[in-house]
Formats: C-alpha cells, sequence, structure tokens
C-alpha cells in the first residue's frame, strides 16, 4: 500500500510522496513515462501519479546503511530544528538571507544583456526551438554569467521553467529535461554554475584588481569572501537578475525550476530566497546539516564550499537547521510547492534513506503554515530507488512532468 496516498488527498493531490522509486534498470515504462503523453494531451487532473518499485536487481548491491535509517538519527527531535513557525519567519530568514548575500543593498533589479538568436552547440540536439537568446549578467571581481533563454517552437503556455546543472554533470541529463519542457510549451532558462560549463573564465585577484587569476574551483573562493561582499552572489544574482527581465519584457504566470546536484543546491537556496519561484524540483542537491555525516559512503556527504557553515557561518547562522528552514521558505505562498527528489543509491551524494526522518515534520510543517490549504503552500519528498546515478532519472523527470502537468496555477 502507497502510504502516501492518504497524505496526497490531505495536500490536494499536489506534490508526490515518498512512494516507491523505480524500475529495474532503465527499462521502457519509466523512460517512456518521462517524455510525457502526446502532445497536446499532457497530464490531467485524474492522471495518477508515476510510481515504480524498488530496483531490486540495483539494491542487491548496497549494504543495509543504504536501506535501514542511520544510528545517527535516533533520539532526534526533528521539530525544534525547523525554525520557522510564523509568517513573522518567513519574511525574518529570508530578509537575513538576501541581507548577507547582498549586504544590506536587497535584491538586485538589474537587467542582463541580452544577445538573441544566438548559435548554442551544447542545445543543438534539441528539437522543437524557436530560438535561443543569450543573456548575459555581469558580477564583481571582473565576472559574468551567461544564461541561454529558450524559446519553443510551438505556442508558449505562458510557464517559465529554469534548469540549473551542477558542477560538471554532463549535459545529458539536462538536454533530456528540458526537451520536454519544450515540447509542453514551456520556454527554458539553462543555468551552469559559476565557473563551470559555459561560465568558465578568469577572475580577477581579490588583493590586486588588476591581475586576473585562472577559473577558480568553488572551494578556492574564499579570499573572495568579505564583509563587504558574498561570493554566493555568483551562484544567486545570475537567476535574480535573469528573472527580473522576464518579468520585465515576456511576464510569465508562473516560473518553475529543477536543478541537479550543485544545481539542486542553487535550486533550494534561491526558491527558498525569491518567492517569485512558484514551484521548485531540487534533486541531489541537500541534506540537513543534522544528516550530513549519516549519509552513507561512497564519499563524505558535507557538500561543496557553497553549503558548509565552515565556508559561510554568516549564511548558515540559525540555530535551526539552515536547509529545514529553506524547505518550508521554498514550499509556501499562493501556489507554491516544493517537491525535492533523492537518490537512495546515488554514486555520489545524498544518498541512503536518512530523509525519512524529516519528511514527515517538513510537509506538515509546510501544510500547518499553509492554513492546511495546498494552494497555499505544500512540500514533499521522492525517493528514487531505481537506479544508482547521480541524476535526475526517466523515473524522477516522469513524476516533475506529471506534477507540472497536473497542478497548473495558471488555470
Amino acid at each position: 500500500m502507497d502510504r502516501s496516498a492518504s497524505r496526497r488527498t490531505v495536500l490536494g493531490g499536489v506534490l508526490g510522496g515518498i512512494g516507491a522509486a523505480a524500475v529495474a534498470g532503465s527499462t521502457a515504462g519509466p523512460a517512456a513515462a518521462a517524455t510525457g503523453p502526446a502532445e497536446g494531451a499532457h497530464g490531467g487532473k485524474g492522471t495518477p501519479r508515476p510510481v515504480a518499485p524498488v530496483n531490486q536487481e540495483v539494491a542487491a548491491r548496497f549494504g543495509p546503511e543504504y536501506k535501514t535509517l542511520p544510528a545517527a538519527v535516533a533520539g532526534v527531535d526533528i521539530e525544534p530544528l525547523i525554525g520557522i513557525g510564523s509568517a513573522a519567519d518567513i519574511a525574518a530568514k529570508r530578509k537575513a538571507m538576501t541581507d548577507y548575500i547582498w549586504k544590506g543593498a536587497g535584491r538586485p533589479k538589474t537587467l542582463p544583456t541580452v544577445e538573441t538568436g544566438v548559435s548554442a552547440p551544447d542545445f543543438a540536439s534539441l528539437t522543437g526551438v524557436r530560438r535561443i537568446d543569450r543573456l548575459t549578467v555581469p558580477l564583481r571581481h571582473q565576472v559574468s554569467a551567461k544564461v541561454y533563454d529558450i524559446v519553443p517552437h510551438r505556442a508558449w503556455n505562458r510557464r517559465l521553467a529554469l534548469y540549473h546543472n551542477g558542477h560538471g554533470e554532463p549535459f545529458d541529463t539536462m538536454l533530456r529535461t528540458v526537451q520536454p519542457l519544450l515540447d509542453r510549451g514551456y520556454r527554458v532558462m539553462a543555468y551552469a554554475m559559476p565557473f563551470q560549463h559555459w561560465n568558465q573564465q578568469q577572475i580577477a585577484d581579490p588583493k590586486d584588481p588588476a591581475k586576473l587569476l585562472p577559473n577558480p574551483s568553488h572551494r578556492e573562493l574564499p579570499p573572495w569572501e568579505s564583509a563587504e561582499f558574498s561570493t554566493l552572489t555568483f551562484f544567486l544574482e545570475p537567476l535574480t537578475v535573469t528573472l527580473n527581465y522576464a518579468q520585465a519584457t515576456y511576464q510569465p504566470k508562473s516560473v518553475e525550476m529543477i536543478g541537479l546536484s550543485g544545481g539542486g543546491w542553487t535550486t533550494t537556496v534561491f526558491s527558498a530566497l525569491d518567492p517569485r519561484v512558484t514551484r521548485s524540483y531540487p534533486t541531489a542537491g541537500s541534506l540537513p546539516f543534522f544528516l550530513r555525516p549519516a549519509s552513507p559512503k561512497p564519499r563524505p556527504t558535507t557538500g561543496d564550499f557553497e553549503q558548509t557553515k565552515d565556508a559561510l557561518p554568516g549564511f548558515y547562522a540559525a540555530t535551526s537547521d539552515d536547509f529545514l528552514d529553506m524547505y518550508v521558505l521554498a514550499s509556501v505562498g499562493a501556489g507554491r510547492g516544493q517537491l525535492q527528489i533523492l537518490n537512495r543509491f546515488d554514486e555520489c551524494c545524498f544518498n541512503g534513506v536518512g530523509h525519512r526522518v524529516y519528511q514527515a515534520p517538513v510537509r506538515d510543517r509546510v501544510a500547518l503554515l499553509a492554513g492546511g490549504r495546498p494552494e497555499q503552500g505544500r512540500w514533499d519528498l521522492l525517493e528514487d530507488a531505481t537506479h544508482d546515478d547521480h541524476t535526475i532519472s526517466p523515473y524522477a523527470l516522469s513524476v516533475i512532468l506529471w506534477d507540472l502537468d497536473t497542478t497548473n496555477v495558471t488555470t
């Protein structure tokens, strides 16, 4: 029995629950589901959420630490770790985040420079593209960010999807995610992390602005972090400025955001920071701080520079757990919702099943703040056990598309 069924009923059938996680290997079922129904017949409010069993062939290769709750969660009371309990808390937390990132100057109101109809070889395999525009956002220290605004050939559905790639992940997941969005009539903006992919570039020496240094890794950014400047602007300002542009020019009726890995972290933070994001789907991008040491190997799940307290103690400064707070911030508001996706057998990070201890408390806190009205906020978590990759699987993508198809806030 799918125990999340009753929860989805309470929340209006909006976001998929922990549900199940996936088919053995890459069978035709989830892959076919990920492409969606035939054109013009996507989803519908009566369409059931895609479900799939645990991939037992994959599960057999992993030990019990990937299938049972870690000892570190025993006796942990989740409720006090969620510091958001009122609308005032939401406003205060969002202001504190904004003040840290932009040092009290507020969210930027600037616009990018725009080049229309550019050649973009990274997206050459996409079909149904009318044109691609390149948006350039100037940042500090002689750094800039490039974002690709992909216009669908079919009639625009008045919705904008933001896709954010991670730390050098191959483009296959991005392209496989963007294609069905274009097929559904979404306009899509594609983002790369700072100093990754098409954003590789030099940066001015913080001690000598006339001197340019080679393209840094994120763990090399601490020298640029100061009381007057936060390196988080490299990650979050491009989203803010390009969303300013979208609102000023073609005015989408809703904004969805999907991100993988480091892009999943970016999706978590930005959707918490900016209520203009309607629904968000961070994938394999974060765990609350209290769970980081308990995530199974093969490598420690401590997070990259931008999501560690040691690197940014002024940003991650809550007495509660900052990530649990951000999940709530990303989910409360008219038409807003978040579905966090974590891969149980992820080859990289944020794996295992420790997340099960906070799923219900976060979901219920959001429902409480939304007054029990799903149209005023909803949150849930999808545990994907269909594979052992660091990706948005075909199954997870089918659930994302189902959620978008069945919860269109523009109707």
